[in-house]
């Protein structure tokens, strides 16, 4: 099973005081265990000292590039999940941060509530990546192989599918805006436009039917004029 969020060490590298204290705050509510380094050696002191489940990091920092932290934590081999937090909002710098190994990329202004969502999701990405083999009721994934099976049957999925399904199912119970799915599966090549909300209807479509002919509950639930949710608990 996935672990607890509770008592999970996060690292906040920001300089913006406020913003910092603002993250802190928050996630410590949500039972995370957090730290912060306001500048780059800090954060190199703590990142050498201990081990984090995710580092929330800002690119700009007064002494340093988060582009040179990345760098660190790919050559110590480190396990941590990567959130870049940024006001720059160039293409360029979100390609760089995610191919040096982030996970995900926030522009600034960002809710923090859409930044918990963000970093529970990659949490679970990365616990669930581990595992060879993952149950959900009768659903069955293999992230390995990319393979999905309902009782043992294998699911015929589309890329697009696939990657659906995982992203619900690793946010299950929770309600997933229509936009934050769209952003999710394609990324800066879709915009949020009417194409856009028409691919997902037929993607989520597809995938809901092909769940349920192969013996699924319908675990997909439309949240009327929001989105989605994977709910397990049918």
């Amino acid at each position: 099973m996935f672990k607890n969020y509770h008592d999970m060490k996060i690292l906040i590298v920001e300089d913006e005081i406020e913003l910092a204290t603002s993250i802190s705050n928050y996630l410590n509510c949500e039972k995370y265990i957090c730290e912060v380094a306001y500048d780059y050696n800090s954060a190199v002191d703590k990142i050498e000292s201990y081990n984090y489940e995710c580092i929330i990091l800002d690119l700009n920092l007064p002494d340093g590039s988060g582009f040179d932290i990345i760098k660190l934590l790919k050559m110590k081999q480190s396990n941590s999940g990567i959130i870049i937090i940024s006001a720059r909002n160039a293409l360029n710098d979100k390609i760089e941060g995610l191919d040096l190994g982030a996970d995900d990329y926030l522009s600034k202004p960002f809710s923090l509530s859409e930044l918990n969502a963000r970093l529970r999701s990659v949490i679970r990405r990365r616990n669930f990546e581990g595992q060879i083999e993952y149950k959900y009721n009768e659903i069955k994934i293999q992230p390995d192989i990319r393979k999905a099976f309902v009782n043992d049957r294998q699911l015929e999925l589309t890329r697009k599918e696939y990657d659906l399904l995982i992203y619900l199912i690793t946010n299950q119970r929770r309600v997933l805006s229509k936009e934050t799915i769209i952003e999710h599966l394609w990324g800066d090549y879709m915009g949020i436009e009417a194409d856009s909300y028409d691919a997902l209807y037929t993607h989520i479509g597809n995938l809901r039917k092909k769940l349920q002919e192969a013996g699924a509950k319908d675990y997909i639930e439309t949240v009327y004029a929001v989105g989605y949710k994977f709910n397990l608990d049918k």
